[in-house]
């Protein structure tokens, strides 16, 4: 899959976009849940039908992030995250569109005259809730009207899972009240953040439960405080783990922000500026202060011996 990095307007010869015709799906696919992936499958179909490329684009910063909805500012799947998992799904081309004030103010029409007919669109593919333009003033209807005679488009129906409309929102939702099997059910997939294991104050291994401590490498979502089954990749390697999202409520009176820390079960190499990648698995419980050191540890080979249940009965 080629990666290409656009600006609004694109300029014939200047921009790298595909000079064949292509099915285009456009949105902001934050999380690439069930829902996304029918539009991002609808597309690779109607391609594959027509022996025309398959692309897809989105929009970074995150569109609702630039309107001042401070959230936004943590993505389910970040920019490079995004770029990782969509490789995977057999697209040619991703278009990143920088989404900027200026980008903000660009009228429906200016959006289609401007960026898609200069892009050689064959199909469009968006889903049912897609909104684009000014104040979101173009709907799919919109969409429709103004590529009369030029391009089709489709539209993807809501994807319903037990009744309910799958949705980043809803994703969001389940992952910060602890619900994570719902949330990794409508992402088809764990919910998984990246990182790079750093120094930590070495705790964990004076109570006989090292760690690998994570700094995140992107602004991800982060699960509610508490404690995980979780797989952690290194090197290539999967290796069951149980993990700690908080902010040590037993040892520290204030900490500003979560610290991610996972505990590689039958592991013991140094893996000190290793990237990483995990996979929360199941929510276990959430995070509590303890009256003392050894209640802690007591609880702690509980959560490890449950995790390595979960695990084993899940992937053995």
């Amino acid at each position: 899959m080629q990666s290409i990095h656009l600006n609004y307007p694109i300029v014939e010869g200047k921009d790298s976009i595909a000079t064949v015709p292509q099915v285009l799906a456009i949105g902001e696919f934050d999380g690439i849940h069930l829902g996304h992936q029918e539009v991002i499958k609808r597309a690779l179909q109607t391609a594959k039908n027509m022996h025309i490329p398959a692309s897809i684009m989105t929009f970074h910063p995150h569109p609702k992030e630039v309107l001042g909805q401070h959230k936004y500012t943590q993505l389910l799947t970040p920019a490079n995250e995004k770029e990782r998992i969509l490789a995977g799904m057999g697209l040619d081309n991703s278009y990143l569109v920088a989404f900027d004030s200026e980008f903000m103010k660009v009228t429906p029409e200016q959006f289609v005259e401007n960026m898609l007919i200069p892009m050689n669109v064959n199909t469009v593919i968006v889903g049912f809730d897609f909104t684009f333009g000014f104040r979101g003033a173009g709907t799919p209807d919109t969409l429709c009207e103004l590529a009369a005679g030029r391009f089709a488009v489709e539209v993807i129906r809501p994807f319903l899972l037990n009744g309910s409309k799958v949705s980043s929102t809803l994703v969001r939702e389940y992952l910060q009240s602890g619900q994570l099997e719902e949330a990794n059910l409508l992402l088809g997939r764990p919910y998984t953040i990246t990182g790079t294991v750093v120094t930590g104050d070495g705790r964990g291994r004076t109570i006989g439960f090292p760690t690998a401590n994570i700094e995140m490498s992107e602004s991800f979502v982060i699960p509610t405080l508490g404690v995980y089954a979780a797989k952690v990749i290194v090197d290539g390697e999967v290796h069951h783990a149980v993990m700690n999202v908080g902010k040590k409520p037993t040892f520290v009176e204030h900490l500003d922000k979560p610290t991610l820390e996972a505990h590689l079960f039958d592991f013991s190499r140094s893996i000190y500026g290793s990237s990483v990648t995990v996979e929360f698995i199941s929510f276990l419980r959430p995070e509590r202060k303890f009256g003392s050191v050894d209640e802690l540890i007591t609880q702690i080979r509980s959560d490890a011996d449950r995790a390595r249940t979960i695990l084993a009965e899940k992937y053995s």
